[in-house]
């Protein structure tokens, strides 16, 4: 099976596994998906929908946002972890977005990216969940579960995010990355990895794709 072919049964499978794919992390703008998605480094989306809404009822938008004090955006957000940095860059990007564009989210990966404590993963995100812009954002599920099925080598997220754009067709990233996200947190978690065999035979019971798939 060629790289190509693995790439196609991977993206029907997944399809059919996951027709659906909610954003996991709440929100009600590009703004709180932001800052969500900010919260969400080395932190579980679980926790972070936890801890949002109470950030969120005191301030969904930059001008309420720089009216808290780093200290007050802190305590808040203190058991998504990282707090200190966190509450630090949420304050100044909010304040970067009153400043420089209007209080509005910008619909650029350059823009995005010049934010304090957003980078490359964070900015794909919200370009793809936010604005409907193709991107393949990779975090440790994808990383780990495309090298596991042979589509990238895994030496970095960067390399496999070069290789999943050009195998798989753009149109699908955005929900195409979701999909191996909730495959990954459903079947093969990081702490307790199974491989795609697993992935075959618990749900799609192919004997010819275990061979040619691991």
């Amino acid at each position: 099976m060629t790289k190509k072919e693995k790439a196609q049964y991977i993206v029907d499978e997944l399809e059919r596994l996951y027709p659906e794919t909610p954003v996991p992390l709440d929100h009600s703008d590009a703004y709180t998906l932001l800052i969500s998605v900010l919260l969400s480094a080395q932190c579980t989306d679980e926790r972070v929908n936890k801890i949002t809404p109470a950030l969120f009822a005191r301030a969904n938008n930059p001008a309420d946002m720089i009216r808290l004090s780093v200290e007050e955006i802190r305590a808040i957000i203190r058991p998504c972890g990282l707090s200190p940095k966190k509450s630090e860059a949420i304050f100044q990007l909010s304040l970067m977005l009153l400043e420089k564009h209007q209080g509005e989210v910008p619909q650029s990966f350059e823009e995005l990216e010049a934010f304090p404590g957003v980078g490359h993963k964070t900015a794909s995100v919200v370009m793809a969940q936010a604005f409907g812009v193709p991107a393949f954002p990779v975090d440790t599920h994808i990383h780990r579960l495309l090298t596991r099925w042979g589509i990238t080598s895994g030496k970095n997220v960067e390399e496999t995010e070069r290789d999943a754009k050009k195998l798989f067709p753009k149109e699908k990233w955005n929900k195409l990355h979701l999909q191996i996200i909730f495959y990954g947190r459903e079947y093969s978690p990081a702490r307790s990895p199974k491989s795609v065999k697993d992935f075959i035979t618990m749900k799609i019971g192919t004997a010819k794709a275990i061979k040619e798939l691991v």
